[in-house]
């Protein structure tokens, strides 16, 4: 098939009338199954219409429960009401992972120039002190997934977005963090986690009666009448439902469900195109997923998977893993953490799915955990080989 071909075809779809609707950052007109949400954020938001500095909120619920799309919704329903009057930035933490950054996607939401690294964070503070005073308003700053920033930097962000009204006059700040870890407020110095927790905001998942029915809904505004049925739908939702209620998921795998019939030429998605994009989505989750593991949680898989390489037919045990895990971290010139945490980890890499880890019966020897890799080598390979340290020192990739 030609580029003209490929072009053409995608121009005279026959699956899609608005691809967009199916996209995660996309918010729609409605928010079914989130109401009792929406009407809880409006109301603490709302004191921002008469001017008044709405209370700091924490939202906290597993991945793809509507978290970010219901803060997105009513700070946009508040600033239209209020006439531009308040306004809101939209920060995500996992890309902007450093303190700089976030604080310079700050800047420049108010136009005050910070370049792209090099100042001190002193200075950069400085500077937003100066320009928030020039908003004369009232600005929420969204800190979505913070768990990332804070894990990452520690919470000096945090603490200067909770203080910064202390330095100003004319203007007034609020924040929004966003997080899916619920222990992520541990990481917090006392005086951040009561400013930051002002109020807190739950989102509980979705169950898969609802998500077929949010399906429902994007399908109708983003794919052709008649493209995708009851029972494709049924699928997709189901799947997701099993995946902690998680509407991201669904929609991942609808759009990518739509875009393999397209490219195929259907005129329909079927089942089959379903289980394509759910294969596709779960092998880049978990490369996903690695990538973004802390540095010990990658050794720990490091050494299963070095073991798993190494020693196909031997039984990978906790013992064996800690002590792969002690040689490897002494090559980085690492201090290891303790055998408790090592388990800890274990049982983080299992809930996840990327390895398996089962309790056998040794007889006379007591019990023991044994692991073993749950998702294909490459994608583990990709995901550890993307840390250039374990690439070069353990040949992984």
């Amino acid at each position: 098939m030609s580029i003209e071909e490929i072009f053409h075809q995608y121009l005279d779809s026959k699956v899609f009338r608005d691809r967009e609707k199916l996209l995660p950052d996309y918010v729609p007109e409605e928010l079914p199954h989130r109401d009792e949400q929406i009407v809880t954020l409006a109301k603490v938001l709302a004191p921002a219409l008469t001017g008044s500095r709405p209370s700091n909120v924490f939202i906290y619920g597993l991945t793809g429960t509507g978290k970010t799309a219901v803060t997105k919704y009513v700070l946009r329903k508040i600033r239209e009401k209020a006439q531009h009057k308040v306004d809101y930035v939209y920060i995500n933490c996992r890309q902007n992972n450093t303190s700089y950054r976030v604080l310079a996607e700050l800047a420049k939401h108010l136009g005050v120039k910070v370049p792209f690294t090099g100042l001190a964070l002193g200075e950069v503070m400085k500077r937003l002190v100066q320009g928030l005073e020039r908003h004369r308003g009232i600005i929420v700053v969204v800190l979505d997934e913070v768990d990332n920033l804070v894990k990452r930097n520690g919470d000096d962000v945090l603490y200067f977005l909770t203080r910064v009204n202390e330095e100003l006059t004319s203007s007034k700040v609020s924040v929004i963090g966003i997080t899916n870890d619920l222990k992520f407020t541990e990481f917090l110095d006392a005086r951040v986690k009561s400013s930051l927790g002002e109020e807190e905001l739950v989102f509980p998942p979705y169950n898969a009666v609802q998500l077929e029915d949010i399906l429902r809904r994007r399908a109708r505004e983003a794919l052709k009448d008649g493209v995708v049925d009851d029972e494709v739908l049924k699928k997709v939702a189901a799947i997701a439902a099993r995946q902690n209620g998680d509407c991201r998921l669904a929609l991942d795998i609808l759009l990518k469900a739509a875009d393999i019939a397209d490219r195929e030429g259907a005129d329909k998605i079927t089942q089959v195109h379903v289980d394509k994009a759910r294969n596709e989505i779960e092998k880049n989750l978990a490369v996903d997923i690695i990538k973004t593991m802390p540095l010990h949680v990658k050794l720990v898989l490091a050494s299963i998977y070095l073991l798993s390489r190494d020693n196909s037919s031997r039984m990978i045990t906790t013992g064996l893993i800690y002590d792969k895990y002690k040689e490897l971290a002494s090559k980085l010139g690492m201090e290891p953490v303790t055998s408790r945490r090592i388990s800890d980890i274990i049982n983080e890499l299992d809930i996840v799915g990327i390895i398996n880890a089962r309790v056998i019966s040794l007889g006379r020897y007591g019990r023991t955990k044994v692991v073993s890799i749950g998702v294909p080598l490459k994608n583990v390979e990709e995901g550890l080989a993307s840390d250039s340290i374990l690439k070069t020192l353990f040949g992984i990739g």
